[in-house]
């Protein structure tokens, strides 16, 4: 099976590469081309940093998109989205203006508001993983988060877990053969090497 993490200049690239490879992935190839992705069993987007420098330097690969696209949503190849990997999946993302996403799962990425004011943004350490009905992967349990702006979806159908910080946050989406985690399961521990686990076991 051979996993194709994206490579777009995302920043925690090796870091998830080496979770994978601890979760029990024997191929996995960090890689820019549009070619290796459509051929891939899985494909993972990983992402830190601003939702528009993302968005544009995955957009600036050529093909990928659309390779992505037709892998994806045509053919049902598993995809998994990390941090801003994830965010990417919505209509949209408000950092730094309004920014188009790929439109995946519906929804707008907005800053961080909590209701309590001695509540700190950006959302930062390890916290609750709360289930939103039955998801696909994703269990109870605690892990490491660091983001400022979040994920609203259009439809709660699509929301696959929360978190609170100063109020609920989306922790994790899905749809069909595609999940995105706002946690980072590269830094949490046994329990995002577990979840990466079922994610390389995931036959949707």
């Amino acid at each position: 099976m051979t996993i194709a993490l994206i490579d777009y200049g995302a920043g925690n690239l090796h870091s998830v590469h080496n979770a994978l490879r601890k979760a029990g992935a024997d191929d996995v190839t960090i890689t820019a081309d549009a070619d290796v992705v459509a051929r891939a069993d899985r494909i993972v987007l990983p992402g830190v940093g601003a939702f528009r420098a993302c968005r544009d330097a995955l957009v600036a690969i050529p093909g990928m998109v659309d390779a992505m696209n037709e892998a994806v949503n045509s053919r049902g190849i598993p995809f998994l989205g990390v941090c801003v990997g994830m965010q990417l999946l919505a209509d949209a993302g408000e950092e730094f203006g309004r920014h188009e996403g790929l439109g995946w799962i519906p929804g707008t990425v907005r800053l961080i508001e909590p209701t309590d004011a001695s509540i700190k943004v950006p959302h930062m350490g390890w916290n609750d993983v709360v289930l939103n009905g039955q998801p696909p992967l994703i269990e109870a349990g605690e892990a490491y988060f660091l983001h400022s702006y979040h994920y609203e979806a259009a439809d709660p159908a699509h929301v696959a877990a929360v978190t609170d910080h100063g109020g609920p946050l989306v922790a994790a989406v899905a749809r069909d053969t595609i999940i995105g985690c706002q946690f980072h399961p590269e830094k949490s521990q046994r329990y995002g090497l577990s979840f990466l686990a079922r994610f390389l076991d995931w036959k949707p």
